[in-house]
């Protein structure tokens, strides 16, 4: 073997044995220890951002939304609905998106309209009365809040059907209201299902019997 022949061997060991360390150290290594710190500092974002009911099962996650819907897609009046979704049949996260519809658009003015009045026969109140998140999807078609006017608006319908005092439902509202991240940035909100669940579970603090949905985006039963 020359001398050529050899330098070439050594510098081809020498890579194979950089691939190899670096595969071992990076490839191996730092994602166990990143995987590591993020479990022990930040177990549920990690794992997705589980909400569970009080049995502990999982019901779906804080980061997406879901619709609360009888077997044919009809809203049930005893929880509080969430937006409107354009992610595949609603809230699909294999399917984010939005309409892509400009303002102007007449399919879009239409759509607005239609859930104008669908929301506002739903909860009994004036088509004026119904705030725009109440007819109008998000960019992603995933949000899981709504804002605590859209909340507020569904007090009265979600207390009158589960026989609740409307009074202690819109507390529940109000303990479930984040304000803006600083103060200042963003919107207030209120996560759909988490309000759902408290309210779920001040129900069964009631002893009042009610029927019991299943969610489309985990197939759980709150």
């Amino acid at each position: 073997m020359n001398s050529a022949t050899r330098a070439a061997a050594r510098t081809a060991w020498v890579a194979v044995r950089a691939m190899l360390l670096f595969t071992i150290v990076l490839g191996v290594g730092y994602t166990l220890v990143i995987t590591g710190l993020g479990q022990a500092a930040f177990g549920a974002q990690a794992n997705g951002s589980a909400v569970r009911d009080g049995t502990g099962a999982v019901v779906g996650s804080s980061l997406i939304g879901q619709s609360f819907v009888d077997a044919d897609g009809n809203p049930l009046p005893e929880y509080f609905q969430s937006r409107a979704s354009a992610a595949g049949d609603g809230y699909d996260a294999g399917a984010s998106s939005g309409s892509n519809l400009g303002p102007e658009n007449p399919d879009l003015v239409a759509t607005i309209e239609e859930r104008r009045a669908q929301v506002a026969e739903f909860n009994g109140v004036a088509p004026d009365a119904v705030p725009a998140d109440a007819v109008t999807a998000s960019a992603s078609g995933l949000d899981p809040h709504i804002s605590p006017a859209y909340a507020d608006l569904q007090v009265q319908r979600v207390a009158a059907t589960r026989a609740l005092d409307a009074a202690q439902v819109r507390t529940l509202v109000a303990a479930h209201t984040v304000a803006p991240l600083l103060g200042f940035l963003g919107e207030p909100t209120v996560n759909v299902l988490e309000l759902n669940l408290a309210l779920a579970e001040l129900q069964a603090n009631a002893s009042a019997p009610t029927s019991t949905p299943t969610s489309t985006q985990e197939g759980k039963e709150l």
